[in-house]
């Protein structure tokens, strides 16, 4: 009885002692949970609202939520009076181990986000970057897939396409087609760009608005060059670039405008 006694007053002791300190572990516990969950629906409707992709979004959600509820559980720990030092200086060290593994992926992580929530580009749209010009097919978290004019799929690591230059020839809605071709060096050139344009404002892939241009841009070499600048849509560049020239080059055979005549000077010594 005596024993009895000496424990049931050394659990009487303790429980007073740590009986508040565990009721306000636990009332942090659950009230820290609850918040978290708060914050962590908070964050999840911010990044719809900006209409973030949603694989990032579960991403950053669960990396928001497991952040919080370890520093939860370290508050916790700490309130009830267990040293929480050695598992900060273990969680710092696991950190910057798993951070130096894998830094080349965490800077293509971090090249993903800054794409998916500034949007330089997007699906679908034509883009140049890392000496890479194609359709964009899918932005992922790490890399940026791309799809060129020659149905290669290219994979770009979102670290260097966030880091260097990008070209987005779709964002303005319109191309300007740079084409050259030249006339022979006794041609009218008025009547040459007359025919030249009433060729480009036919044709079908061309904009009317921006409206064409055709400029001489050179005189030698026994010819006339000319600048011939229509617009056409970015998916209908390449279709406005071939048919252009061979439109103007039949316009110009119909009514006899002739095209330079090749020359070779030889010296006789």
């Amino acid at each position: 009885m005596d024993n009895l006694d000496n424990y049931s007053s050394k659990f009487t002791e303790w429980l007073a002692n740590f009986g508040p300190k565990l009721i306000g572990a636990l009332l942090v516990f659950i009230i820290g949970l609850y918040l978290i969950n708060i914050v962590t629906r908070l964050i999840s409707k911010g990044l719809m609202k900006r209409e973030i992709d949603i694989s990032l979004q579960s991403f950053l959600g669960s990396v928001v939520s497991v952040g919080l509820k370890i520093l939860l559980l370290i508050s916790v720990a700490g309130m009830l009076g267990i040293q929480t030092t050695s598992f900060v200086a273990v969680i710092g060290a696991l950190g910057l181990a798993v951070g130096l593994a894998l830094q080349g992926s965490l800077a293509n992580f971090a090249g993903g986000v800054l794409i998916l929530v500034f949007k330089p580009f997007k699906v679908g749209d034509l883009i140049e970057s890392g000496g890479q010009t194609g359709h964009v097919q899918e932005i992922q978290i790490f890399n940026t897939i791309l799809l060129t004019a020659e149905h290669k799929t290219v994979i770009l690591a979102n670290g260097g396409v966030s880091n260097n230059t990008i070209v987005n020839y779709t964002r303005h809605g319109n191309l300007r087609v740079d084409i050259t071709m030249a006339v022979a060096p006794d041609s009218d050139i008025e009547k040459a760009r007359e025919i030249a344009m009433q060729a480009i404002v036919a044709n079908k892939f061309v904009l009317k608005e921006p409206a064409p241009s055709i400029n001489v841009i050179k005189v030698g070499d026994g010819m006339i060059s000319l600048a011939i600048r229509p617009y056409a849509v970015p998916a209908d560049y390449w279709g406005a670039f071939f048919t252009v020239q061979e439109d103007i080059k039949n316009a110009w055979d119909r009514n006899n405008v002739s095209g330079p005549t090749p020359t070779r000077i030889i010296i006789n010594k």
